[in-house]
Order: structure tokens, then sequence, then C-alpha cells
């Protein structure tokens, strides 16, 4: 049984067969598209009762739910099943009875870019192809690049000479290709694509590719079953092209079809105010993007044109959601606090969900009695230069006792 019952233009709602492989040639590269599952074969395979019982810790206990006709030779690290901790010092803190942080730096290479990376590389696999590629502002970069390298698959990745240097030293590690652009995100982007076209090679970029999205909508599978099939009331996340919040409303709806939950939740979608195209669009119920030159310190949500826009705006308008904008100073208050309270460090663009979470307390727009869930899309040791202008470097002093003690009453003060 085919699984694909057709692919849906995120812009124009038209639909197409597999042979249309990146994007609806009406609306070209702005109609990504979706993948609609046929779900007669998932309600018989993904029944409550199998999630229980199957223990397999990998986003392929969805295979089911995954754009993949079989998996001859799984990518042979686990991706997926990442913790999702209840914060009992932050409810506290912020006065709300649940919230929970699912933790996405604890994939293979630290980000949730891991889950739709590993749909792509067996893609293309699938599809014969020798090469695959494609633009990053640095985590899918380095995602795609550590994928490929334990399947050989040949990579070249195209990023911004801007990237951290942290995700740079992944991408050479892994072995890939590195293209630097002299330019910004959207530069590479289009580049990338000018070189797809000439070269034939496969394009993992979750921002043309239809298939991504499908492995990044497992991180909602997993939330509904690590809180026992219930539903946070917000699910609040971090937002750049649009492809991760867009994936996980799509897992969540999915599940809902299923029956196997009874509610969906309230999307929250958290831009940098530098970068903020989706939420300007949808607080203006504008359907078309205007181009403001990106400024924020979360280089992973970095972007001046959300290519994933539509898929995001549709997110929004269907889950009822919020658009919240954040500061870069917001964002790295956000990064210590969050980290003080749950242990979890995470980089700027992973913890702007949670700059979100502050504002809409400060505003009073959660109730006490609300469950609310995050997101935290990536590690902070990918951006260690970031984080160190979150904190103050510590004062060096000798190793006497006598100074000691006058550094611990500086420090008391």
């Amino acid at each position: 049984m085919d699984k694909i019952k057709h692919l849906k233009c995120s812009k124009c709602g038209k639909t197409y067969g597999e042979e249309q492989m990146y994007h609806c040639p009406i609306c070209g590269t702005k109609g990504t598209l979706e993948v609609v599952f046929d779900l007669t074969f998932a309600k018989k395979e993904l029944t409550k009762e199998y999630l229980v019982s199957h223990q397999n810790p990998n986003i392929w206990r969805y295979f089911p739910l995954l754009p993949l006709k079989d998996i001859k030779e799984e990518i042979p690290i686990q991706i997926g099943h990442s913790p999702l901790y209840k914060a009992s010092r932050l409810e506290s803190l912020l006065n709300i009875d649940n919230i929970y942080i699912k933790d996405e730096g604890r994939n293979p290479t630290a980000s949730l870019k891991d889950r739709a990376s590993a749909i792509g590389v067996h893609k293309a696999l699938e599809l014969d192809k020798e090469i695959i590629c494609a633009a990053s502002t640095g985590n899918a970069a380095s995602s795609l690049s550590g994928f490929a390298a334990c399947m050989g698959l040949k990579n070249y990745i195209f990023v911004p000479h801007t990237i951290p240097e942290g995700k740079l030293a992944q991408l050479l590690v892994f072995g890939s290709q590195v293209i630097l652009v002299d330019g910004d995100y959207d530069q590479a982007f289009d580049f990338c694509i000018e070189a797809v076209n000439h070269f034939g090679w496969y394009n993992r970029s979750c921002a043309i590719n239809p298939y991504l999205v499908d492995g990044k909508k497992t991180v909602a599978f997993e939330i509904i079953e690590q809180l026992n099939f219930k539903v946070p009331d917000k699910v609040i996340m971090s937002v750049g092209d649009g492809c991760s919040i867009s994936g996980a409303w799509k897992g969540f709806k999915e599940f809902y079809e299923l029956g196997l939950i009874d509610q969906l939740p309230v999307m929250v979608s958290v831009q940098a105010e530098g970068s903020n195209p989706v939420n300007r669009a949808y607080r203006n119920k504008n359907r078309e993007f205007d181009y403001i030159t990106p400024k924020t310190i979360a280089d992973s949500i970095s972007v001046g044109i959300p290519r994933n826009g539509y898929k995001a705006l549709n997110t929004l308008n269907e889950s009822k959601g919020r658009a919240i904008d954040v500061s870069d100073d917001d964002i790295l208050q956000a990064m210590t606090v969050l980290a003080r309270h749950t242990g979890v460090f995470g980089e700027p663009a992973g913890v702007t969900c949670f700059a979100g979470l502050l504002k809409l307390v400060k505003e009073g727009a959660i109730r006490k009695d609300e469950t609310v869930a995050l997101i935290v899309s990536g590690s902070g040791l990918k951006d260690v230069k970031s984080a160190t202008m979150a904190v103050s470097r510590p004062k060096k002093i000798k190793p006497e006792l006598e100074g000691l003690i006058s550094y611990l009453d500086e420090v008391k003060e």
C-alpha cells in the first residue's frame, strides 16, 4: 500500500504526485510542498497499544507515518527520543503549574535538525542519489554532514561566511565539502538551488524538500507519548524559515486524525525582533513576505525571506496561534535563566522560545493552570561565543586563601 496520497502546495493548495520533487511548478520555490498521507495503514499499525509496548528509542518507530518506502539500512545512531523535562523550578519562578522542556540538543549532532536529516539521507539513498547538499545557517549543515558521513554519502554544504566556528568545525571534522558563501543565508540558499539545478544533486534543505518536515514532526509524536497521550495547551517554538513549527503542528494533527489524542495545542511562534518575517505577515494578515535584512544573534533563525513561510502561516492560522517577537537582549537573558533553572544549555535560537514564554508571562498571557511545552532546538555548545555574551567572565585570582576570601566577599556584594 502506498502511504502517500499526494503532495500539496502550501501556498495555492494544488496537489501533485511524487514525481514533483521539490516545489509547486505554479508558485515556484514559494510553493513548498506538504506530504499528505493515506492514514489507512497508519491506523492499523500506530495504535496506542503498539506505541506503549514498542520500546525502540528512535524515530523509526513511526515508520507508517514517514515518507519512506522502506529502510534497507538504518542510520546506525539514535535519532530522537530526546528527554522531556518537567521544569519544576521554572514553574515556581513563573507561577505556571506545568512547564515542559524538550531538549533537542541531545540528538546526535545536537539539534532538532537531525530528525529532518535522517529522512533526507534515507530519501537520497531511496532515489539512488550519489550526492546530497543543503544550504544552512549551521545546524542543518552539521546534521546532514554527520549523517551523510556515517552512511558514506558525498555531500556539499552551503553556509554563510558568518557561520559560528563550532558549527563550521563539525562540518570539517565530518568531512563535508563546505561552500563558504560570501553572503547571508538567503544568498547561500539561492546559490545552493542554482548548483542543484546545474549538477542534479539531491537537495536536503528543509526550505524546499517536502519530506524533511516529516522528520521534524516526530518531535510532536514524542511529546504526546512522553505526556501519556495528553496534549499541552501551548507549544512554544523558535521560528526561522517555518519548517520546525509546521512540522510539529503536522505531527499533532496526524496523531489527532489517528484518534490518539482528543485535542490540539495552540502553536506559538517566537522570532527575533531583527528577523521576524513570519510574525509580521501573521499579525498583518498578509500572505506575502516583505524582505528586511535579518539581524539577530540567533543565527539559526536569522532569515530575511522564510522559505517555508506559508507552512508556518498555515500552522498559526489553523491552531489559532500567537506570534511573539523578542530582542537579542531577551534571548541572552533567557539563555542564563533557562540554564540556571533547568540545567538545559541552549544556543540563542534554541532559547528564543523561552524568551517568548517570559514575555507572555510578563504580559499576563499565560494562565497558571496551563500546560506549556517548549522545544529547545539546539545545544548551547554550538555557539559558545554567543553564550559568553550572556555572562561575565570571572576575575583571575592567585591560588592563595587570603585572596580567595577577599574574592568571595566581592562576589557576595
